[in-house]
């Protein structure tokens, strides 16, 4: 079961924030079953993208966007990618727009990344039946981080990873509840102790949770 609430990402989609333009990559497949994979050469398990359907796709994706990867990055949803990270989201959410690639089967010809300069990003160590999961997170860490897209913009200052930490502890109303209770230097008023209280935390649950990510920070701080 899945405990959820309206994505904002959906809202902003409605107020024209941001738009979303899909692709089907049959509608390039060759032949009479309009094939879009083949076997893979050398021999092997599976089925790989063929380069001659994904690439006239991507043509058409692309059509009419900037070259400047930096400006419309092209994307591939890719476990062997490079981990996707905050700042990653971050430094999306400043492009004009992207194109995301959502691999199956065993991938995608080489030849067809090479020449589309083609950044492959990854979700993290596993495999899933198609990128399309993946494009979602994509989207929706990369969205969210459009201005307008959150009621309060600082939010996204203070979460988890944006300063190279895990987010500390939050609690709202009731001051009880269950039989536990809001620690008091939240309830102080004093910001000084408030902000000191929330740094130690985030410190604590990174080293206990993340210890990848605290040594990168100890080593950032030295």
């Amino acid at each position: 079961r899945c405990i959820r609430d309206r994505p904002l990402t959906a809202k902003a989609l409605q107020d024209g924030l941001w738009q979303l333009h899909t692709i089907e990559l049959r509608g390039f497949g060759i032949g009479k079953h309009k094939d879009v994979d083949h076997p893979p050469a050398g021999g092997g398990a599976g089925m790989v993208l063929k380069a001659d359907v994904v690439g006239p796709a991507l043509d058409e994706a692309r059509r009419g966007t900037p070259v400047d990867p930096r400006a419309w990055p092209v994307i591939y949803m890719s476990p062997r990618g490079k981990p996707l990270t905050q700042a990653m989201a971050q430094e999306f959410s400043k492009a004009e727009g992207m194109t995301i690639l959502c691999g199956r089967f065993e991938g995608v010809d080489e030849r067809v990344l090479e020449e589309y300069n083609v950044q492959e990003v990854s979700l993290g160590d596993f495999v899933l039946t198609g990128g399309e999961i993946a494009a979602q997170a994509l989207i929706d860490a990369t969205v969210r981080l459009l201005p307008n897209v959150l009621g309060n913009a600082a939010s996204t200052q203070e979460e988890s990873h944006s300063n190279g930490l895990l987010e500390h502890p939050q609690y709202t109303k009731p001051a009880e509840w269950k039989g536990r209770k809001i620690p008091d230097v939240l309830l102080s008023g004093h910001h000084g102790n408030v902000d000191k209280w929330r740094r130690e935390m985030s410190e604590k649950l990174t080293q206990e949770r993340r210890p990848d990510l605290w040594e990168k920070h100890l080593k950032k701080d030295s």
